[in-house]
């Protein structure tokens, strides 16, 4: 059992940048990967990025790519999503998620446990 807490949303202008936290309890963390992911209402959840267990391989969705940044930090049991050139696009409920499997996946159907979510708003 991994539970996930996100921290760090906020609002932010257009061009800013946030980094977004997601502490870890639980056993094991460090063999899980985990995903980050976004959902506006409305609309299906999204991924965003993904880091494998030992943080050595990374893949992002094409939105985000060059802007966002994840990695983590085993020995504190935290990921991290650095996001920087923030547009009103990225204006969503941010999630992060842990997945058992290393298999790279970006469906959310596959991931094992889910954080409750930091709002991040970008204006214009």
């Amino acid at each position: 059992q991994v539970q996930l807490v996100e921290s760090g949303g906020g609002l932010v202008q257009a061009g800013g940048s946030l980094r977004l936290s997601c502490a870890a309890s639980g056993r094991s963390f460090s063999s899980y990967a985990m995903g980050w992911f976004r959902q506006t209402p409305g609309k299906e959840r999204e991924f965003v990025a993904r880091i494998t267990s030992s943080g050595a391989g990374t893949y992002y969705a094409e939105s985000v790519k060059g802007r966002f940044t994840v990695s983590r930090d085993n020995a504190k049991n935290t990921v991290y999503l650095q996001m920087n050139s923030l547009n009103p696009e990225d204006t969503a409920v941010y999630y992060c998620a842990a997945d058992r499997s290393s298999v790279r996946t970006t469906a959310p159907g596959e991931y094992d446990y889910w954080g409750q979510g930091t709002q991040v708003t970008v204006s214009s």
